[in-house]
């Protein structure tokens, strides 16, 4: 705690003309050092787990540093709602950083994801690397790039549930009793939807997404070219997609042109094994009040809901 004072009086000293003298902004540093903890697990209560407390309480306490150089009593707002609104625009900022994918990437990926959806429907299989990218009009070294990109952004997605930017992380006000019940029945459904791929392609979510493995020491578990683990991979992310439209989303559930097609076939077992293997209860088991992830990392099949 002293360290961190110390450094704080030691930014002060460097304030050109402050309002507060060094003395009466250490001393408001010291007392609203709570608040700063406040509003960090406020915000750990509703973003993915594995942005570290340690960083935002850093960029806190920065923005309150900020704040006591920049307050000034004669305006008449209380210092601790105007060093609240410095220290969420800090915190904010640091999950800014914490965003991979630029604008321009993700882009990309939704171009990429449509014609690939595309050129399943036209083909009836997935498509090879080669066909995405002539497609495209693109090379495959490129798109291999923008893939990996965006799919490692993606690992927000699978452990909190959302592909927002920074700003769409933290809202106001807290989310209600409702807004967390829906949240947490879609990260249940998420759990169900991987435990119900088919076994290689739920190997290959959970080691890329959740334990984060490069895609070569993957294709060497499973014995095949780090080409195929991508075509999983993708095959993987369009079934968890559709899987969870189908039940939470019905109105953007894709509908086959060909119905009695084996992919649309496989496509539709695998949307009911997901109904099958969940329930209420279940889903609602797989976080806590906080709607937090209350299991491991990696998801295990589902067991057939009672």
């Amino acid at each position: 705690m002293t360290s961190t004072v110390t450094t704080a009086a030691d930014m002060i000293a460097d304030t050109a003309s402050p309002v507060l003298s060094a003395a009466e902004q250490e001393e408001l540093i010291r007392t609203h050092m709570p608040l700063v903890g406040h509003l960090v697990r406020d915000m750990l209560s509703r973003i993915p787990n594995h942005i570290h407390r340690d960083d935002l309480t850093s960029a806190g306490l920065h923005a309150l540093v900020t704040a006591t150089r920049g307050w000034d009593p004669a305006r008449g707002v209380p210092f601790h709602r105007f060093a609240a609104t410095r220290i969420r625009g800090g915190l904010l900022d640091e999950l800014r950083s914490l965003d991979w994918a630029t604008r321009s990437v993700r882009s990309k990926a939704r171009n990429t994801d449509v014609t690939r959806q595309q050129l399943t429907t036209t083909l009836g299989r997935t498509p090879t690397p080669e066909e995405l990218a002539q497609a495209l009009g693109t090379t495959t070294s490129e798109l291999h790039q923008t893939d990996t990109d965006v799919q490692r952004a993606t690992v927000l997605s699978l452990q909190g549930f959302t592909t927002s930017s920074a700003d769409d992380l933290v809202t106001e006000p807290t989310p209600g009793p409702e807004e967390m019940l829906l949240r947490r029945e879609q990260i249940g459904y998420l759990h169900h939807a991987i435990g119900s791929l088919p076994e290689r392609l739920q190997t290959v979510v959970n080691e890329y997404f959740l334990h984060e493995r490069p895609m070569a020491e993957i294709a060497a578990d499973l014995g095949v070219t780090e080409s195929r683990v991508s075509q999983l991979r993708a095959e993987a992310l369009s079934l968890l997609r559709d899987g969870l439209n189908t039940h939470l989303s019905p109105e953007l559930a894709p509908i086959p042109e060909n119905p009695d097609s084996i992919t649309a076939r496989r496509r539709a077992t695998y949307y009911a094994n997901i109904a099958n293997n969940t329930s209420m209860r279940s889903r609602l088991a797989m976080t806590n009040a906080n709607g937090h992830t209350a299991i491991g990392r990696g998801v295990k099949p589902a067991a057939p809901a009672a």
